[in-house]
């Protein structure tokens, strides 16, 4: 790539001098880690219930391989076509996750899973990223034109998001679409009376949440009651961390991923900390915090509204995810499926995290003469 020219106007040449290189670095080097570890955590679950030792692993190379190919697609869009694919996206994802709800198979108590073709989909997955840019346009649109009602828009998609989500029931993924609309109407000017009013939403939704739903019930009380032990999957990923150490047991050496049913899905992190170490764990931790500072400082750089809270949107969402995930594993919060990004076993997951994020790279690449990031 270094011999592309500069005065080359070409697509491909223009997206390589424009493009943020130490993040698309960062969130390559992601997806090759995540081969590494479903390729470490998978075969003793793929054993355990019947399937070929390599089952999970050959299907996650085709997600991250695809993933990857989505990513750069989508990182050599303009704005306009960012805005045009966000708007495809939400409208197919809303049809289909209202399809999960009528159609969807069950599994532990929640309908998230529509199956085509033999492959499963989580629909819902994808909704987070169209809203996260749709939403930003209509914050950003009503800013600009005062007569334009785009917090009206934007919360209304936020009230429809939201209500597919709990019918399912998905309430961490539902905390995340939360987070991704406040951050935005904050960055969006809120005022102090509706900042406060957030907050005490946040409030009651959790309050309203542990009340509604039984296993989030079980869940809180569990991790509230000092005398309580850990549920078996967090309690064997501590173990986990525990024999890891600093440097880790080894490539393949983990003995707890054998007794972990999700090893290679929400707890693939527990198996990064037996296997790699504390280390390795660290290391993890900063390639997130790569991406994510460095996507924030690129986006507060631009003159750009609507490129400020897609970013912030999408961002929001990819920290949430990791940290929820990551704090699951350490007992730091009630425990919630959820994946860690591009690390975790998952098509959907993967999928709609390579779109997100190819969003963010096309929004932050620098736009010359517009304030956009160098």
């Amino acid at each position: 790539m270094n011999g592309i020219a500069r005065s080359d106007n070409s697509l491909l040449a223009r997206w390589w001098w424009t493009i943020d290189r130490v993040n698309l670095v960062a969130l390559v080097t992601m997806i090759c880690v995540g081969a590494l570890l479903t390729l470490a955590a998978s075969p003793p679950v793929a054993e355990q219930i019947g399937l070929g030792t390599y089952h999970f692993a050959s299907r996650q190379f085709v997600f991250l391989s695809a993933a990857f190919c989505i990513m750069m697609a989508v990182s050599l869009l303009d704005l306009r076509s960012i805005r045009r694919l966000a708007a495809t996206a939400f409208c197919g994802a809303v049809v289909l996750t209202v399809a999960t709800l009528v159609i969807g198979t069950e599994i532990k108590g929640a309908t998230r899973w529509l199956y085509l073709g033999g492959l499963s989909l989580q629909p819902s997955e994808f909704l987070k990223p169209a809203f996260a840019v749709l939403a930003a346009w209509m914050f950003a649109e009503g800013r600009l034109d005062g007569h334009f009602p785009g917090n009206l828009i934007a919360t209304g998609m936020f009230v429809l998001c939201m209500s597919l989500l709990l019918l399912q029931p998905d309430v961490g993924m539902s905390a995340v679409v939360f987070g991704t609309w406040a951050v935005q109407f904050f960055l969006a000017g809120l005022g102090l009376y509706l900042v406060a009013g957030i907050v005490l939403l946040a409030a009651g939704g959790l309050g309203a949440a542990y009340a509604t739903f039984d296993h989030v019930r079980v869940r809180f009380d569990r991790f509230l009651d000092p005398n309580a032990a850990e549920g078996y999957q967090v309690g064997r990923a501590l173990e986990a961390f525990r024999n890891g150490g600093l440097l880790g047991t080894g490539p393949g050496e983990g003995q707890i991923k054998t007794h972990l049913p999700d090893a290679h899905a929400d707890f693939v992190f527990a198996v990064a900390g037996e296997e790699f170490g504390l280390i390795a764990c660290l290391v993890i931790v900063g390639l997130f915090a790569v991406v994510i500072l460095r996507g924030f400082i690129r986006a507060f750089k631009d003159d750009d509204l609507f490129v400020l809270l897609a970013t912030a949107g999408l961002l929001t969402q990819f920290g949430l995810q990791a940290i929820i995930n990551m704090a699951s594993n350490l007992h730091l919060i009630p425990p919630k499926g959820m994946t860690l990004p591009f690390m975790s076993y998952g098509g959907s997951s993967t999928l709609a995290l390579a779109l997100a994020m190819g969003m963010m790279l096309a929004l932050t690449r620098a736009r010359p003469g517009r304030g956009g990031a160098l």
